[in-house]
């Protein structure tokens, strides 16, 4: 079944204020989740409202948190999030970030005590609609090893990357360090379904198709040592410019009940001005024409920005035992 962009919302609303998470955060959460699903997502859209009105139950989540910004020198701030749901903390940080590029040239905003983040991309992308370039990572509940090891030390430590493109979409690169997302294991779960080898081991280090043995396991990092050595790259600086908690530190979200998780991330938003007026638009264009003699290049993206368009008119299917599990949860209060 179809469901439009502001029934998503919707229900994404209904479900987090279920859990007695306050208005202004289960609305802008739901926007977040929203969005995930009608750009095709759906690991980071409707199936994570459970998981955070779980974790609200348990404590996992202050859900009565109030982001606070402290300012460092001229062109950096250091976020709280104070334990609540990430997406607040994290659009609160964005916007600085663009306002404080805009005065100094470049902003950077780091982001502590936060939650599952979503989509990075989306973050990103606001800041090159606004016309920056803009670079966001964080770290996860660990889920990887480091090179060479057996122990689940990283998590999938997401980053993303935007740039402005004159009159056209942003470019967007966005992608976890992990062979796939990590939510893509909870989608399969949900879904009933198997997973492809090479995504997860299980927790004895074996390859495993299936997703609840992979969500007890490791993930794949991409690419081998050189996906371990970015995680680990994203880690020293989430971490080390946040003061949050390393991966290792942060009990799993595939539980309800754990430790508040406080996770880091860090925004970094540059003028596009830096090398001279209208420097940036021309090589920008230069390599855009190069991109179009290859017929068959995908631009980064460019699909998930064709996918909205079409959600937006038309609707998107939505997984019904996650919109079953979401109803079951408004109506039952997820069971007080």
């Amino acid at each position: 079944m179809s469901y439009l962009y502001k029934d998503i919302v919707q229900l994404a609303y209904q479900g987090l204020r279920a859990a007695n998470i306050p208005h202004d955060a289960a609305a802008e959460t739901a926007l977040f989740l929203a969005l995930a699903e009608v750009d095709g997502l759906a690991s980071h859209g409707l199936a994570r409202v459970a998981q955070y009105c779980g974790h609200a139950k348990h404590d996992r989540i202050n859900i009565h948190a109030q982001v606070k910004t402290q300012r460092y020198k001229t062109a950096c701030a250091l976020v709280d999030g104070q334990d609540g749901l990430a997406f607040p903390a994290l659009k609160h940080a964005t916007d600085l970030s663009v306002k404080l590029a805009s005065q100094n040239g470049v902003g950077l905003v780091a982001i502590k005590n936060t939650h599952h983040f979503g989509v990075a991309g989306h973050y990103t992308e606001a800041a090159a609609r606004a016309g920056y370039i803009s670079l966001l990572l964080g770290n996860t509940p660990a889920a990887m090893p480091m090179a060479g090891g057996t122990k689940a030390v990283f998590g999938t430590n997401p980053l993303a990357i935007a740039f402005p493109v004159p009159g056209k979409e942003p470019l967007v690169i966005d992608m976890s360090l992990s062979a796939v997302a990590r939510g893509k294991l909870l989608v399969a779960s949900k879904k009933g379904e198997s997973i492809p080898l090479g995504w997860a081991l299980s927790a004895d280090g074996k390859p495993t198709t299936d997703p609840n043995e992979g969500l007890k396991g490791l993930m794949v990092p991409l690419g081998g040592d050189k996906g371990a050595l970015l995680a680990l790259m994203i880690e020293l600086m989430a971490v080390g410019l946040s003061g949050s908690h390393f991966s290792y530190e942060a009990d799993t979200f595939f539980s309800m009940k754990g430790n508040k998780p406080r996770l880091g991330q860090l925004i970094i938003t540059i003028d596009t001005g830096i090398p001279g007026k209208g420097i940036y638009r021309s090589r920008m264009q230069d390599l855009l024409k190069t991109f179009v003699s290859d017929t068959g290049i995908r631009l980064p993206g460019q699909r998930r920005f064709a996918q909205r368009k079409q959600a937006m008119q038309s609707g998107v299917s939505v997984n019904e035992a996650v919109v079953q599990e979401i109803t079951s949860g408004i109506q039952s209060g997820w069971n007080k």
